[in-house]
This record gives C-alpha cells, sequence and structure tokens, in this order.
C-alpha cells in the first residue's frame, strides 16, 4: 500500500461540540442573508429561516433564543466580515495605494449580500422593536469605522474633527451607491464611475491635510498632542 493510499484511508478526527455549533450557527446565519437577500425582509419569517437552514425552528432557537438573536448575530458577522477585509492591509504603502485599495475592499462588502442584509435588519426591523439598542449600535458602528480608519490612515495629519467629517463622507457614499445597487434589482451593475471619484476625493483630502512625517517634529510633536489627548478623553469617560 502507497504513502497516499494510507493518508487517504486515514480517518478524519471528530468533529467537537463546539465545532458542530459553530457550523450550525454559521448555517442559520447564511440562510438569514439568503433569504433576505431572495425575497427581503419582510418574508424572511422563522418558517423560512428554518426552512432554508434545513432544521426546525426549535433547533435555531436552541442556538440564537429567538429572531432578534439571529439578527443581531447576522449584524455582528457582517462587521467582523469588513473588519478580516482589512487584516493584510498595507499601511506603508502611498497615500494612493492605500485609498485605491480601501475603495477596492469596503466595496467589496458594501456591494455583497451581507451588507444588503444588514441594512435591511437596521432599516426595517430594530428601529421598530430595539429603539433603546439603536444608539448603541450607532456608536459601535462608528467607533469601529474610526478604529480601522486610524489604523489605515493614521499618519495622516489631518485635524480630528476634518477626520471625522471625512469618514462619514465615506460611508455615506459607499452606502448611498450600496441602496441604489439595491434598486437596480437583479441587473446590477457596479458603479465604477462613482468608486473612481470618492476615490480621488479621498486622495485628494489626504494628499492636503499631509501626513505626520512630512510636517516633521512639529507634527510629530501635534500628532502627539491629539493622541493624547483623545486617549484622555476616553479614560475620563470609563
Amino acid at each position: 500500500m502507497t504513502a497516499v493510499a494510507r493518508v487517504q484511508m486515514t480517518p478524519r478526527a471528530p468533529r467537537t461540540q463546539a465545532q458542530r455549533s459553530a457550523e450550525t450557527r454559521a448555517r442559520i446565519k447564511h440562510a438569514v442573508v439568503q433569504s433576505i437577500d431572495d425575497v427581503g425582509f419582510q418574508r424572511t419569517t422563522a418558517s423560512a429561516i428554518a426552512r432554508r437552514a434545513g432544521m426546525t425552528w426549535g433547533a435555531v432557537q436552541h442556538h440564537f433564543g429567538g429572531k432578534d438573536g439571529i439578527l443581531a448575530a447576522v449584524i455582528e458577522d457582517s462587521f467582523s466580515r469588513f473588519a478580516d477585509r482589512f487584516e493584510d492591509f498595507p499601511v506603508t504603502a502611498s497615500v494612493d495605494e492605500r485609498v485605491a485599495m480601501f475603495i477596492e475592499r469596503a466595496w467589496e462588502h458594501f456591494g455583497s449580500a451581507h451588507y444588503r442584509t444588514t441594512f435591511e435588519i437596521l432599516l426595517h426591523y430594530l428601529p421598530q422593536h430595539r429603539p433603546r439598542e439603536m444608539p448603541t449600535l450607532q456608536a459601535r458602528m462608528l467607533g469601529a469605522w474610526d478604529r480601522l480608519w486610524t489604523r489605515l490612515f493614521g499618519d495622516s495629519a489631518l485635524p480630528r474633527a476634518q477626520r471625522l467629517v471625512l469618514e462619514r463622507y465615506t460611508i455615506s457614499s459607499l452606502s448611498g451607491l450600496a441602496i441604489n445597487l439595491v434598486l437596480q434589482g437583479r441587473n446590477r451593475i457596479v458603479p465604477r464611475g462613482e468608486l473612481d471619484l470618492l476615490r480621488a476625493t479621498l486622495i485628494r483630502a489626504l494628499r492636503r491635510g499631509g501626513t505626520v512625517s512630512q510636517l516633521g517634529a512639529r507634527g510629530g510633536e501635534l500628532w502627539r498632542s491629539r493622541h493624547n489627548a483623545k486617549r484622555a478623553s476616553r479614560n475620563s469617560r470609563r
């Protein structure tokens, strides 16, 4: 018997309970995304989710407790997927290269079924059923975006107020393009012209602000002063 044959005949190690549970949860979340993308939020009922996941509603409740838990998990999953796209981001590349790569990867998320699902959940469900959580959720979304932006463009010498405006402008632009994509139905066209315009706008704004290294020692002191002020503000709120 060859070594290849022996390897092929070696039985796989049994999956752990945690692995089986994670796979089941992933299947349920995928069923929600698929259903909302196919038939919309209103028609994504408990029975539709269970049917697409290939299990009973009771089994779904065992993992998420109910529809609220599933929808919250889908939103969290969408956040994680977005952040994962930038794990290997080359933060030392030029501003032009970073912006181009940022727009490309960000649109991969905003133009995806996961984002469309997240948007429909935020639009139709949470405002009606869990209004008290909306400010917290919005703050978490903006906070996550700000941390990502700081990591990708942390060398920018733009004042914080201007940087936040640029961040929110970018979110609004990408979200608006994603909504327009939904309105196109199945014949969706990637908005290349609009994405190119957004890329050019970000490059121009970041270049105008310059970088810490370009400003020299004085710029470094200014950046550290802003950074320390931000840290002190966070600590005072704890």
